[in-house]
């Protein structure tokens, strides 16, 4: 598994999506979902699932273990998925649940999850919660091995070829609508003059992200120092510090 598991480290096509960066001070990173996904697999004997254990009109809530099947040790994690979602518009005729302005000014509402806006969120929150109960069975000092090959891969990558490096991450972050534009006010630099460690936080960013684990806005927000001016940001920011901040 050891073995296995470093392998995936070095191929710099994982390397890419391996970590997160949250918007978090100064920024919290760590393993992605993909990470623990494919660490999971390596170790052959771990058994990650999920099932609905309540359900009401306004909730659903979902058990996540991942269960060792060689040692029988598992880890279990409960979520609540509200069934509502945050639109800027919002249909004639439909009466939103409740409604706030957000940092510009504009009204944001508050409405009905479709079934696909609940399955979104039901996908992101359980795979978060297989993440965090995964992560507690991969031994810390494998954690530590794959975490130094995943840095050493990006870098040596970077050096290679920075110009296709650089290319490489704003070509990604346009996939998910954002500018090139943006990314020079959150590097606070041009594009061209990214260096590797530059280069490293923006993909964390991007796959977070990806992940559905924060917004675009957010990131800029808390990198530019402008997140207070966004009660929904602020709030955002200090339950994930709770969440990480060590007990």
């Amino acid at each position: 598994p050891i073995s296995a598991l470093l392998r995936e480290c070095r191929r710099p096509g994982f390397a890419e999506s391996a970590r997160y960066r949250k918007p978090i001070g100064r920024g919290v990173e760590g393993f992605s979902i993909r990470f623990v996904e494919t660490a999971l697999r390596c170790m052959t004997n771990a058994l990650p699932e999920a099932s609905a254990i309540y359900e009401d009109p306004e909730k659903r809530i979902v058990r996540c273990s991942v269960t060792d099947l060689e040692t029988n040790v598992s880890w279990v994690k409960d979520i609540t998925i509200a069934k509502t979602v945050e639109r800027s518009k919002i249909d004639d005729g439909m009466t939103p649940i409740s409604k706030r302005k957000n940092s510009k000014g504009q009204w944001t509402y508050l409405v009905p999850a479709s079934d696909d806006d609940l399955l979104n969120k039901e996908n992101a929150l359980v795979s978060k919660a297989l993440r965090t109960c995964g992560l507690r069975l991969i031994p810390g000092d494998l954690q530590d091995e794959a975490e130094a090959a995943i840095l050493d891969t990006l870098r040596r990558q970077d050096t290679a070829d920075p110009d296709a490096a650089r290319k490489k991450v704003v070509d990604a972050f346009a996939t998910i609508g954002v500018k090139a534009a943006e990314l020079t006010a959150y590097a606070g630099k041009d594009l061209a003059g990214l260096m590797p460690n530059d280069l490293a936080e923006l993909r964390a960013v991007y796959q977070t992200v990806k992940d559905g684990e924060a917004t675009w806005a957010e990131a800029l927000a808390v990198k530019t120092g402008t997140a207070g001016k966004d009660a929904k940001a602020a709030e955002l920011t200090a339950k994930i510090r709770a969440k990480v901040a060590p007990k």
